[in-house]
């Protein structure tokens, strides 16, 4: 009878264990609300990040808008080429290049560390008819109306000349170097800061010669998308320009993405601000130093130079190579000759003159000389979709001799 008695009394005493636990272990519904859904109307939608308002440093922060009929976003990163025509015989060779180039298992395999790109600049992948070149303009402004700065004569005579010339796109043929030098010694004894901070004032301004469009968004969408798609494919890409290295890397800043250490360009000598007359050999770099840009041109970056250029700052044969003019020809023929692994040179011909200012009646001649070098031919007129953007419009007006006119110190 106990042992009957004391069975019940421990079943009793499980039962009423496993009561607590339950009620430990499972509260009850009204203690935790179960989650409701959100109205459709709250829910987050996806939004493109807004685009942060130009700053003085960097006002150079995107390309002219796409128009309405144009891609949605999505579809452009889907459509690596969107500012291409679909039939362009120069991208499709451009594309299987990289394809058999980037396959391990292809003849023509390229190891990741010598996929070298190097692109020339004005009139390559930024824009030279507005009506001239962006440098040559700021440096017009700079001696003709400046009130900040005043010329010699010898300056004034350059700038004019670039004033006179620049509607018509004509120079004499010693201009590329009797303006590096009117530059060199223009800009002189502006520290780097100081002639960063200069570009950006005109980097804001509209570009002249169009409507929708300021002189830091005047890039060649199709050839930005090549850059892109070449970085993709872990191709190290160069700009190697006859512009002041300094401006090429402002306007990039921004909209391109290149790092800073690749871009080989004009170069005048820098020297640190406290060192007067003494030799760099003998003087020390001290805290409050900044370095200074003077009046003495190293180098032109143009034609044999680029090339000299790239072996002494690249070290390394580039594989692809473009460019738009003959100051390209010995940096294109340099990639194309003798190289080891299969290499390609393009020219850009400047044969539009609906949406940009190129000369169409020169763009046969121009097809047969850079092909018989070798050289594959790009044309803005036949290849490009879109040069700018939709929303950017030719107008055909220039406010150059009114800006640069009449105002000369």
């Amino acid at each position: 009878m106990k042992t009957k008695l004391a069975l019940i009394l421990a079943i009793l005493m499980l039962l009423a264990a496993f009561a607590g636990c339950r009620q430990k272990t499972e509260p009850a519904a009204e203690t935790t609300p179960a989650p409701t859904e959100a109205p459709a109307a709250e829910a987050p939608a996806t939004e493109v990040p807004a685009t942060e308002a130009p700053t003085e440093e960097h006002p150079n922060t995107e390309l002219p808008e796409i128009s309405a009929d144009e891609p949605a976003p999505d579809e452009i990163e889907e459509e690596v080429f969107a500012s291409w025509n679909d039939v362009a015989p120069a991208l499709d060779t451009l594309i299987a290049y990289v394809e058999a180039v980037t396959d391990e298992s292809s003849p023509d395999f390229i190891p990741v560390d010598r996929r070298i790109a190097v692109f020339d600049m004005d009139g390559t992948i930024y824009a030279e008819l507005f009506p001239t070149y962006f440098e040559y303009y700021m440096l017009a402004w700079r001696i003709l109306a400046d009130p900040t700065f005043t010329p010699d004569e010898e300056l004034k005579a350059v700038a004019e000349e670039i004033r006179a010339g620049g509607p018509t796109h004509t120079y004499a043929s010693d201009m590329a170097l009797r303006h590096a030098n009117a530059a060199a010694k223009a800009y002189a004894g502006m520290t780097v800061t100081e002639f960063r901070n200069y570009v950006t004032q005109f980097l804001v301004r509209d570009a002249d010669g169009f409507e929708g469009m300021t002189y830091g968004q005047a890039f060649y969408r199709p050839i930005v998308e090549v850059i892109d798609y070449l970085t993709e494919n872990n191709f190290k890409v160069y700009v190697v320009s006859g512009s002041d290295r300094y401006i090429c890397r402002e306007l990039f800043e921004g909209m391109v993405d290149i790092p800073a250490e690749n871009f080989i360009g004009m170069d005048v000598a820098l020297e640190a601000s406290g060192q007067g007359d003494t030799d760099a050999l003998n003087y020390t770099y001290q805290p409050t130093d900044e370095l200074v840009r003077t009046d003495r041109l190293q180098v032109k970056n143009l034609k044999t130079n680029k090339v000299t250029a790239i072996m002494r700052e690249i070290g390394k044969q580039p594989v692809l190579s473009f460019g738009n003019t003959s100051g390209d020809s010995a940096m294109h023929i340099y990639t194309i000759s003798n190289n080891p692994y299969k290499s390609l040179a393009f020219m850009l011909i400047a044969d539009d003159d609906v949406r940009d200012y190129g000369h169409p009646e020169k763009g046969d001649e121009l097809r047969a000389k850079w092909e018989a070098l070798g050289f594959h031919v790009i044309s803005m007129r036949d290849d490009f979709k879109t040069i700018y953007g939709e929303n950017v419009k030719k107008t055909g007006t220039f406010r150059w001799t009114e800006e640069l006119g009449g105002t000369a110190n």
